[in-house]
Parts: C-alpha cells; sequence; structure tokens
C-alpha cells in the first residue's frame, strides 16, 4: 500500500456505524398512512358554524349592555312560554354541527373520542350564543336552547360516529367520489349543497339568488334617512311591464340553473352517471323549495313558484344544458361563470314581483325566527360563493 493510500479516511463503515447516536426516523403503520382527512367536512363544519351564529344573533339590531351579573340567574331561568316545535328546531339545528364535527376531526380524533368532543363542542357554541343573546332585545337567553342545540350536538355526533366507517374509512360513498370527480372538489360539491338549501329563503323569482341591492338600499336609507333604490337609480325610473317582468323571471331561472348545474357537469368525469346526478340536484332544489313554500306561506302555496316565466325559464335551461353537456369542463366552468352573472345582473336590476310583495305579506316569521336571517342571508351570498369557487383553476382531469 502506497503513502498517499495510507493517508485517505476509512469509508467502508456504514453510516449506522459512523453516526451510533442518530435517532430513528418513526415511520408510520400503512393501516394509518392509508388514513385521509376530509377538507370537505372542515369546509363545511366552518360554513355550518357561521350559519349557527348568524341564525342565533339575527337581526344583529339594537345592542344593549345588559348586566352581566344578572346573567347567570338569567340563564337558570327555566322559560315561561315554549313550545315543542321550537325545541325540536333547536335539537335539529345542531345534528349537522356534530356530524360535520366528527368528521372534521377525522383520523386524528376518531369515532368515539371524536364524538365527545364534538358534544362538548356543540355545548360551548351554544353557551357563547346564549350570552351574546343577552345584550339582544330581540332575543332571549334561554336555559331551555342550550339544552336542546346541546342535544342535537351529541346526536350529530353519535350518528357521525357510526357513519364514519361507511363515509370516511374507504366507504363505498368515498369510493365513489374518486370514481366519478376530479381531484380536489370538495369546495364545489359544498357550493352545489348550499345552492339547494339556499332555496329554503323565498326569492320573487326561482333560483333569484343574490339580490343585494335591495338590501344595500335598505341600509343606506336608515343611514342617511332618505329613501334610496339603487335599482331604480340605475334604470332611471323606468317601470317594467308585466311582459318584462315574465321575461325577466324566464331569463333569471334559466340562467341561474344553468349556471348551477354546469357545474355539478364540471366536476364530474367520463365514468360519473352525470344526467342522473344532476337531475338529483335539481329535483333536491325544487323538493326544499315546495317543502319550505308550504310550511313557511299555506300548503297550497308549495308549488305557487311555479309560474309561466319558471316553467319557461326550466324548458330554456334544458335545452341550453343539453348542448353544453358535450363541452370539456374548463369551458363548461367558462359557461356557467357567465350564467350566474348574467342571472345575477337581472335579479338586482328588476324589483321584486307585485304579487311576491303580496305573499310576503303572509309570511309569519315567529316560529322559524332563529333559521330566517341564515337562510336568507345564504340566499344573497350564494351566487358570489359560486363566482369564488369558479374562478379558481380548473381541476385536472
Amino acid at each position: 500500500m502506497s503513502e498517499t493510500d495510507r493517508m485517505q479516511p476509512d469509508h467502508s463503515t456504514t453510516s449506522s456505524e459512523a453516526l451510533p447516536d442518530e435517532p430513528a426516523i418513526p415511520q408510520l403503520s400503512p393501516q394509518l398512512s392509508s388514513l385521509h382527512s376530509s377538507p370537505f367536512a372542515r369546509v363545511s363544519l366552518v360554513a355550518y358554524l357561521f350559519l349557527i351564529l348568524y341564525a342565533s344573533w339575527f337581526p344583529f339590531t339594537g345592542w344593549q349592555t345588559n348586566s352581566w351579573a344578572a346573567l347567570p340567574e338569567l340563564i337558570q331561568q327555566w322559560p315561561r312560554y315554549w313550545g315543542g316545535f321550537d325545541a325540536i328546531i333547536n335539537v335539529v339545528g345542531y345534528i349537522p354541527f356534530g356530524m360535520l364535527m366528527v368528521f372534521a376531526l377525522y383520523p386524528l380524533v376518531r369515532r368515539w373520542w371524536a364524538a365527545l368532543l364534538a358534544t362538548l363542542g356543540g355545548a360551548m357554541i351554544s353557551a357563547q350564543a346564549e350570552i351574546v343573546q343577552n345584550f339582544l332585545p330581540s332575543r332571549v337567553t334561554s336555559l331551555l336552547d342550550f339544552l336542546t342545540n346541546t342535544s342535537g350536538a351529541m346526536l350529530g355526533a353519535l350518528l357521525g360516529a357510526l357513519l364514519t366507517p361507511l363515509i370516511l374509512e374507504k366507504g363505498r360513498l368515498q369510493l365513489l367520489r374518486k370514481q366519478w370527480t376530479h381531484k380536489e372538489s370538495s369546495r364545489e360539491i359544498l357550493v352545489l349543497g348550499l345552492w339547494a338549501m339556499a332555496q329554503i329563503y323565498p326569492q320573487a323569482y326561482l333560483f333569484g339568488l343574490g339580490q343585494v341591492l335591495p338590501e344595500i338600499s335598505q341600509i343606506l336609507s336608515e343611514l342617511m334617512e332618505m329613501d334610496i333604490d339603487i335599482s331604480t337609480f340605475l334604470l332611471q325610473g323606468y317601470e317594467l311591464s308585466a311582459e318584462e317582468y315574465l321575461l325577466s323571471e324566464t331569463i333569471i331561472t334559466a340562467c341561474s340553473c344553468t349556471g348551477a348545474l354546469l357545474i355539478c357537469l364540471s366536476l364530474m368525469n367520463r365514468h360519473a352517471p352525470k344526467t342522473i346526478l344532476s337531475v338529483l340536484l335539481l329535483g333536491a332544489a325544487l323538493t326544499i323549495k315546495a317543502l319550505a313554500s308550504a310550511l313557511l306561506f299555506k300548503p297550497e302555496y308549495a308549488f305557487a313558484w311555479l309560474t309561466p316565466g319558471a316553467r319557461g325559464g326550466l324548458l330554456i335551461s334544458f335545452i341550453m344544458l343539453y348542448g353544453f353537456s358535450f363541452a370539456p369542463s374548463h369551458v363548461q366552468r367558462r359557461l356557467a361563470l357567465l350564467m350566474l352573472s348574467i342571472s345575477l345582473i337581472v335579479i338586482n336590476l328588476v324589483s321584486d314581483n307585485p304579487y311576491f310583495a303580496a305573499t310576503m305579506q303572509t309570511w309569519v316569521q315567529g316560529k322559524f325566527l332563529n333559521f330566517n336571517g341564515a337562510a336568507q342571508f345564504l340566499s344573497l351570498l350564494w351566487p358570489f360563493l359560486a363566482i369564488w369557487a369558479l374562478l379558481r383553476k380548473p381541476h385536472p382531469a
């Protein structure tokens, strides 16, 4: 061996021998590494939590500084007037919260521990909502509301724990979603679910969501103590005839329906039964619309929204959807954006139908005060939420 070879360091030893004190990197078991969280459940939980707080504190007016010292005694008092219907509504309203929280905690916290945390979370949210209601003159802080809300969260948590294997742990629904939709479609699925739920609040035109100018006009009128109507200002005082009202309703219904269903078509791949799923989505929205109309007004008003303009709009929508169904997904998203924008512009320029204004006078909101605010907020927000989702980068096929 030469002198040069003897001077070279010996690299024949393994890395483990050279660094005996280096800690080993822990490896996840195959079972845990195969579990995936649900971004859809987490986004839905945040959205539903916002709706709960909005509904609990609606209409956000008349704030007053009540004494904190009287709050414990007020909470302990049993309400003097209450009904079974209100209690059922409070329970049902918190069931989705419990379920979504169990799904959102997966797989970090699973099954029954997640159900326990969801129940405690529902109790904390309800307690916070009831405490804030003490400072709103139109709302009443009630121990009964807290108990019913917590019971609803507990029922939803237990139901979520039972459904976790079916929905999240490689269940049939999860498999179908992977087979039928493009990657990262959670936001679009949430938007479509909210579209059906947005039909609960009464609208002047079928699928006429996003009518924000009358609300803005009302706020400005109260602030400036004068009558302000932005729509009338934009139209320069032009009044629509009966035929123009009919045409406007047809355009609003056709564009809104087409835009929503194009979102549904754009997120599905070639393996999905697109026609069946689109029909189911439309049927769910119309069913919710009919049930809400019958419940909020009278049973004979269940299909009062199915006017000639609405029927014409649905027919035009079906024709457009048939042609647009052959377009690529990215083209369908652009068409959906165009349709929703047209509907949003028309619905804010056209004033309410006089027949609809007369119908609204028969609406008794007492039993649904907790959810009327949330339903109205959802009906105003949905088009902007859908446009935001459509402006995102199209998902790869």
